[in-house]
């Protein structure tokens, strides 16, 4: 890449990873600029290797106009200029570039979809305004400045009409001014729970009038629970949460997918590749997204690293009677996975890892019997590495499913059948 300056004329070659246009101009010079399209021609204010978009001269038929008014400043959403089927194509193909990087390929199954208006869970930065105003809002896009949001598309409605509400109980967790609280909202069954970091705790953290003041907002607005550090500030009634056929208590901070309706499509995915199964494992479980569905088809051993998610999902086993047994372990699968041995009485494997993968696991998944595999990523290269692992170890990629649960932006999930 050139480093360049100045205002300058580009083509388009294509989108890369990050959901940055890969531009060149008349010479043969390349840089990434955000909000363009492969195709078009472009006017680019050069800041070394990056280009800030001018002036978009000649545009693609595939650009749309974009649905949130913050877009380009708000630092969440990336692809709102592009129309949905080759952005969606584009997801795919990220998926099979990072196979292909290691000697892979598979079936693909068609995409999973998520619409506007669906996510139950955001974090949002608070900071103080003039007069007393607390602005609440997103990053900016590359800066740490803050974008107060009235309006954001991608999040479900409920979420949206408590922005207002979360104004206000962000105030008392700015008391100290080294303070930068993110609230962590999630909309859950029974109300919204909000999760609070980034208060300065070295001055004694935050005094018990301002944790009065923030549970005095919190019961107004009729809110779940409000935590801090792992402390609980204010709580009407336990956060609930849906998973299938059971319904789990969610714990302090915990993991939920972002999106209801793509955690369901990859639970039948899931389910669907587990058809037959006599004993299965579900491993990096957390709060049980896919345990209590696959319970349905066989019984199940259930492992992760929270200890409070593995309680609240050996509690939830009680409300969803009539699947088969579920017995569940509180395990650092990265320091101690499930051992091959340890896997002799289990024909069926699915794992759901951090981004980082789960490349010691995937090696004793791969060293196991288990005949069918079915691994769950929120990261294609990761995902990749760990495939190549198993397809070394004897299992064949059948079958990969995209997710495209965070939408507009570079995120790709996705859900993967292996065959032994």
């Amino acid at each position: 890449m050139a480093k360049l300056s100045g205002p300058i004329e580009a083509e388009v070659l294509r989108i890369g990873g990050q959901g940055d246009g890969v531009c060149q101009t008349a010479s043969g010079d390349s840089l990434f600029a955000p909000f363009v399209l492969p195709g078009e021609t472009v006017r680019l204010d050069a800041q070394g290797e990056r280009g800030e978009l001018l002036e978009v001269l000649s545009a693609s038929s595939e650009r749309i106009e974009p649905v949130c008014p913050h877009f380009t400043v708000c630092g969440g959403c990336a692809l709102q200029h592009w129309d949905h089927a080759p952005y969606l194509a584009w997801k795919q193909d990220k998926v099979a570039q990072a196979l292909s990087r290691e000697g892979l390929q598979a079936e693909m199954a068609p995409p999973f979809a998520t619409g506007p208006g669906t996510r139950r869970r955001v974090a949002l930065h608070a900071r103080k305004g003039e007069r007393g105003h607390v602005r609440l809002g997103y990053k900016e896009r590359r800066s740490w400045s803050l974008v107060e949001i009235e309006v954001c598309p991608i999040t479900d409605p409920r979420l949206v009409a408590a922005f207002p509400a979360l104004r206000k109980l962000a105030a008392p967790f700015l008391e100290h001014p080294k303070s930068a609280p993110t609230l962590h909202v999630t909309l859950t069954g029974t109300g919204l729970d909000v999760d609070v970091t980034g208060v300065e705790r070295k001055s004694g953290g935050l005094s018990a009038d301002a944790q009065m003041r923030a549970a005095r907002v919190a019961e107004q607005f009729d809110f779940a629970r409000v935590t801090m550090g792992g402390e609980v500030i204010y709580m009407a009634r336990q956060p609930m949460v849906r998973l299938g056929p059971a319904t789990a208590a969610l714990p302090l901070g915990g993991f939920l997918q972002a999106v209801p309706a793509a955690e369901a499509a990859m639970a039948d995915f899931a389910v669907e590749a587990m058809q037959g199964a006599h004993r299965i494992a579900d491993l990096f479980c957390g709060l049980g997204t896919f345990t209590f569905r696959l319970a349905a088809v066989a019984p199940v051993f259930a492992v992760d690293s929270d200890a409070q998610a593995i309680k609240s999902l050996i509690a939830a086993t009680a409300s969803a009677p009539g699947l088969k047994s579920i017995t569940a372990e509180a395990r650092d699968l990265f320091r101690r996975p499930v051992l091959a041995q340890d896997l002799k009485k289990i024909d069926a494997v699915l794992f759901d890892p951090p981004r980082a993968g789960a490349e010691m696991q995937s090696a004793q998944i791969a060293a196991s019997k288990a005949s069918t595999v079915v691994a769950v990523s929120c990261d294609p290269g990761t995902f990749a590495r760990d495939a190549r692992i198993l397809v070394n170890g004897g299992l064949r990629l059948e079958r990969v499913m995209v997710v495209d649960q965070f939408l507009w932006s570079p995120h790709v999930e996705l859900a993967a059948v292996f065959r032994r």
